[in-house]
């Protein structure tokens, strides 16, 4: 475990040693990031490391998630549509974009990669989505573009490279979905390490809603529909394959006829009319209603929550005819990976390498969904019994813009570092968890070890103790930065933090990054804001506002010094901008976790009210982090809450001593900061 402050020469101090072993002893690294922003520059550093292209794509290698990159037959299929006239104009405009792209991109990664962004924006996410594989629907050697195929490149380019440029998400399913396989990495640095325990989180949680009932039974069957596209169901991948096994195609057929108890389509229109179809549609019926019955205001655009406790006696019966259904499904689901693998052995002299791997990768599709189906089943069964207090169950209804979209029964571990420790730490040869903020400084000291650090990244599972090294950051920020506690706004209203945001941007003249622990409230404020920036010559991007992703938004945050950015987590997190574009940064509120019956679950674990004020003190460092990315680097922090306890400011770099200011003192501060040329001790700042 490594905490290394901003400037320290983190990400080439990790990589330099790193590439030295993998040419030493002949076998890879992955490098693992939580964030696009960090693959990003870790893909820069690499280009000084090697600075022969040739040399470099030989050795390393971006690996993502095969949802991120174009699938040729998809954009085949579409480009049939579209040049056939059965699609529109606009559908034809952008299958050109698409085309050309193609002929230049580096590795045809759509996500974050090399592909205009903005294109999203405009043409349209789903239609961009479907351009890729997404769904999981791969041919594999079957296809005719296998040979071409961007996702088979870079899964080759892996087990060849040096360096393997990955993201925490990917290395934790696959270690889950393979675990046991040799070929899994055993070297692994996890860079941006205080996102561990959010990744793990999300990698083995279980989620039986009707989105994954849905998708699950699209898998499976296929569409279903009359509407255009390529949508293969699981016979048109395998039968091919399975044409001469009787054994194998019964259960087959067994598998696509227990599918029909899933959501099909139209399941989320049935479901808010109450009139469900199936016993699946119907168990999310009884737990919409059960929400209903619990919440005390169910109107608003935000969904809805409550426990698993004492669920209605219809809830229960609905559960009950759902985990019957499960089984059904999920016994031909593993009989068939089963025979797939017992093909692979009896036919071992026949099959050529093609078939065989079409074989190995069914199968494991195959398991993977039927443990998954095996989970929901056991999640239904325990709202019977006592909660096993490893993990925190409840249901919810989620809604986007007050619109209901999905519910569920949802399961996640208490701590997700546990299993993380089981499937990644224990089977690795050697792991390194990274981050300038590792450590919240305050806990660290009141402890006088790392235990808590530990926890949140799972070293608290293993054996043996995690070596430990941290090291300060060079930066001199006493002279270079100020924070503000601004403390005259009333909570609440937009209008004067509408205000408060243009005055400070207008007196930093750009170069400002205001960020936001609501959407609603950042759309407010853009709003009121946006004339009078335009009107004073600063740009003004927005995330969840601009149709662009979050990336490509920093980039032309950037290349502008007089821009202004607005943005929530995902900006705090991946923001790189050294220099003077981004010398404000302005929050408009603490950081404080949301109340949702998972965190109140680990709250009362991990130590109550410290265990938010750690949460809310490693967000506030992180966030400050963006602000000073090199020595030369100027600015301000402004925090836009007057009820900030004083126990959150030691989350800031021993130094600046944060100032409790009204607005107006925060403005002419500011102003002054900037129209003051730095110290003569210090010529280089």
């Amino acid at each position: 475990m490594a905490e290394a402050g901003t400037g320290t020469g983190k990400t080439l101090g990790y990589i330099a040693p790193a590439s030295l072993w993998a040419q030493k002893n002949g076998g890879p690294v992955w490098l693992s990031t939580y964030t696009k922003a960090l693959q990003r520059q870790i893909d820069q550093e690499l280009a000084r490391l090697y600075p022969d292209p040739k040399e470099r794509a030989a050795k390393t290698v971006i690996r993502k998630g095969r949802e991120n990159y174009a699938c040729l037959l998809n954009v085949e299929e579409a480009a049939r549509i579209s040049f056939a006239g059965a699609a529109g104009t606009r559908d034809a405009v952008l299958m050109g974009l698409v085309l050309r792209w193609l002929s230049h991109t580096r590795d045809g990664d759509m996500v974050g990669g090399d592909f205009p962004s903005w294109l999203g924006g405009y043409f349209g996410r789903a239609r961009l989505g479907a351009l890729t594989d997404h769904r999981g629907e791969c041919l594999y050697s079957a296809c005719a573009h296998y040979r071409r195929c961007f996702i088979e490149r870079v899964v080759r380019k892996t087990r060849r490279a040096e360096l393997v440029v990955a993201n925490h998400a990917l290395v934790m399913t696959q270690a889950a979905s393979r675990k046991g396989d040799p070929d899994l990495p055993r070297r692994l640095v996890f860079d941006e390490g205080h996102h561990v325990f959010d990744a793990a989180d999300s990698a083995f949680s279980a989620h039986l809603s009707g989105a994954e009932g849905a998708e699950l039974r699209r898998w499976l069957r296929g569409r279903e529909t009359a509407t255009k596209g390529r949508a293969r169901g699981l016979l048109s991948r395998v039968e091919d394959l399975l044409t001469d096994d009787d054994v194998a195609m019964d259960h087959l057929r067994d598998a696509l006829e227990a599918a029909r108890l899933l959501p099909g389509p139209g399941w989320l229109g049935r479901l808010t009319t109450d009139s469900p179809r199936g016993p699946y549609e119907q168990f999310l019926g009884h737990i919409r209603a059960q929400i209903f019955s619990r919440v005390s205001d169910a109107r608003g655009p935000h969904g809805l929550e409550c426990g698993t406790e004492s669920p209605s006696p219809d809830l229960l019966k609905a559960a009950d005819l759902l985990a019957r259904a499960m089984t059904a499904l999920s016994q031909p689901l593993t009989a068939l990976a089963k025979r797939l693998i017992a093909l692979l052995d009896e036919e071992a002299d026949s099959l050529d390498s093609a078939s065989r791997g079409r074989l190995d990768a069914t199968a494991r599709a195959l398991s993977l969904r039927s443990d998954m189906v095996r989970a929901w089943g056991t999640m239904l069964a325990d709202l019977k019994h006592t909660r096993d207090p490893a993990f925190v169950d409840w249901f919810a209804l989620d809604r986007m813009d007050g619109r209901e979209v999905d519910a569920g029964l949802y399961r996640h571990w208490l701590d997700p570092t546990k299993p993380f420790a089981d499937t990644v730490l224990e089977p690795a040869h050697g792991v390194l968890v990274t981050s300038a903020t590792l450590l919240d400084q305050r806990t660290a000291m009141e402890d006088e070890d790392w235990s808590r650090a530990e926890t949140r990244v799972g070293a608290s599972h293993l054996v043996l103790p995690a070596k430990r090294f941290s090291l300060s950051s060079p930066f001199d920020y006493a002279a270079n930065t100020r924070i503000l506690v601004v403390n005259d706004l009333r909570k609440g209203d937009v209008a004067q933090l509408a205000a408060a945001y243009r005055a400070l941007f207008l007196a930093a003249n750009g170069g400002a990054l205001g960020l936001f622990t609501a959407i609603a409230r950042l759309r407010a404020v853009h709003d009121k804001i946006m004339g009078p920036l335009e009107q004073a010559g600063l740009p003004l991007y927005a995330q969840h506002i601009d149709p662009i992703e979050t990336g490509t938004l920093v980039d032309m945050f950037r290349a502008e010094e007089q821009a202004c950015l607005l943005g929530t987590d995902a900006v705090r997190d991946g923001v790189d901008v050294p220099g003077s574009s981004l010398r404000l940064i302005v929050f408009d509120r603490v950081p404080w976790p949301r109340p949702t019956l998972l965190h109140k679950a680990r709250r009362a674990a991990f130590g109550g009210a410290l265990y938010d004020d750690m949460l809310t003190r490693l967000k506030l460092s992180q966030a400050f982090g963006r602000l000073v990315r090199r020595a030369s680097d100027r600015g301000i922090f402004v925090l836009l809450d007057a009820q900030t306890p004083s126990r959150l400011l030691s989350a800031f770099p021993d130094g600046p001593i944060p100032e409790r200011v009204g607005l107006a003192k925060a403005i002419d501060m500011t102003r002054d900061f900037f129209n003051t040329a730095p110290s003569p001790e210090n010529p280089e700042r």
